[in-house]
């Protein structure tokens, strides 16, 4: 595990936190703590790796381990989306993240305390509620006071994940085009996951 000696704690003071949640927020209407949560994550994993978020040029990848407001905060705090290839989902239902060093293979992650809810609430008692007092300590707590952070290694092949960019390839059953070298190949089959069997959906009729 990675400690507080390890971090710099900036809390609130961090400059850069008040642009980030605003861009979070306009990206729901509104700032709830699990965005909170994910720009905090990303900041400090800026720090810790350290890498200079938000990113430009695909050096880290993000591992969200559960869709919806944490997974947006991570992105706008670390600059790793879909579009750009550097975020993607292990729908765990797990609010954390991995960030991976898609050169070296270092992956720290990152989870909320366990005792983070409750912490947070005494630590603002005269909040309206149980969800402002989320809102207002995870903005203001310091970062290892949030996270647990541990070095892991990956279990799948990075390299494979990333492809190679430009690469295509058509399916021999639907004639579809097959991006980032994610076809299968049986025999001399050329096919592309759905057609193999592997598909999330299947025809209406």
């Amino acid at each position: 595990m990675i400690g507080a000696e390890d971090s710099v704690s900036t809390g609130i003071s961090n400059p850069d936190l008040q642009t980030l949640l605003e861009q979070s927020a306009s990206l729901h209407r509104h700032l709830c703590p699990r965005q909170v949560l994910g720009v905090r994550a990303g900041l400090y994993a800026g720090r810790l790796l350290p890498a200079e978020f938000p990113q430009t040029r695909k050096r880290i990848l993000a591992m969200v381990e559960t869709d919806g407001c944490f997974a947006d905060g991570v992105s706008v705090a670390s600059g790793c989306t879909l579009g750009h290839r550097t975020l993607r989902l292990a729908d765990y239902g797990k609010v954390a993240v991995t960030f991976i060093e898609t050169g070296s293979g270092r992956a720290l992650r990152f989870s909320p305390l366990p005792d983070l809810r409750a912490r947070a609430i005494a630590s603002v008692a005269q909040a309206a509620s149980r969800w402002h007092a989320y809102l207002d300590a995870y903005r203001q707590l310091g970062e290892e006071e949030l996270f647990a952070v541990r070095a892991v290694k990956i279990n799948f092949d990075l390299a494979a994940l990333i492809g190679k960019p430009g690469t295509r390839a058509v399916c021999r059953d639907c004639g579809e085009e097959i991006l980032n070298q994610r076809e299968i190949v049986r025999g001399d089959a050329i096919l592309c996951r759905s057609c193999a069997g592997e598909s999330y959906w299947r025809p209406a009729d």
